[in-house]
């Protein structure tokens, strides 16, 4: 019979336990994973970074997160029936990013929560998923303090890399509740395209075509051909509401 466990920060011994987030109402499943560490120079939290699995199921996604060998984990994992794993402790670092940047700083391991979503960015993300992530941010940016500006996807950070959760994310629906951004529908302007992306949070290094990629599937999913005016507009509105220096750990 399944243990009720306490917050989040306390030590588990037993992957047959699970506990109550406030913010859900439901229980997370605690199944640890070895693949983890202490978070570097001090670092808190201060982004939650959203993937998908690209696997065959979150079965098959929870095994490979919990292998030694794999070398890969994530703090939480997310069914398509909205069934929630905890792999590793909030307060430790959890190897889920992997090399990027965002904000103007790397280790994003080490300054981030990572939660994994059982798809493969070829279909929308189900309804039972989205509440139960809907839930978890809840829950991680009140302990955190992190505001909506902290959420970002796998491919923002590193987007030479990286497409996850693509474009079948559902940004609009979390933006709508406070726990993301979204330009706004009257955005207009003719900024620096690449100095207001850098202001938002991505990497210029990876230039301007990754950039784009990367900002296109997350806030212009349906756009297409060359840098336009709609992206310039959109990325200067970030820039200038949801900078940077604003996204730390606060509501």
């Amino acid at each position: 019979m399944a243990t009720v466990m306490p917050a989040t920060g306390i030590r588990r011994a037993s992957a047959k336990r699970c506990r109550t987030d406030p913010a859900m109402g439901d229980a997370i499943r605690w199944q640890p994973s070895p693949n983890f560490g202490p978070r570097r120079d001090g670092l808190t939290p201060e982004l939650i970074v959203i993937h998908y699995t690209a696997m065959s199921s979150a079965e098959a996604a929870l095994a490979r997160l919990c292998d030694p060998a794999a070398e890969v984990s994530a703090h939480y994992l997310i069914a398509g029936d909205g069934r929630v794993w905890q792999m590793v402790e909030e307060m430790q670092r959890a190897w889920h990013a992997g090399a990027g940047r965002w904000g103007g700083q790397g280790d994003v391991n080490s300054r981030s929560v990572g939660i994994e979503l059982d798809n493969d960015g070829t279909y929308p993300f189900s309804d039972p998923q989205m509440r139960a992530l809907e839930g978890l941010l809840a829950g991680i940016m009140d302990r955190w303090r992190i505001g909506p500006a902290g959420l970002i996807g796998h491919s923002d950070m590193a987007p030479d890399r990286k497409f996850d959760p693509g474009p079948r994310f559902d940004w609009v629906r979390l933006a709508r509740q406070g726990l993301a951004v979204w330009p706004g529908q009257d955005a207009c302007g003719e900024g620096d395209f690449i100095a207001d992306a850098a202001r938002f949070g991505y990497d210029p290094e990876y230039g301007a075509d990754a950039v784009l990629a990367a900002f296109r599937a997350r806030f212009r999913p349906f756009a297409t051909g060359p840098l336009c005016a709609a992206d310039t507009a959109a990325m200067q509105d970030l820039a200038h509401r949801f900078g940077v220096d604003r996204i730390g750990n606060s509501a």
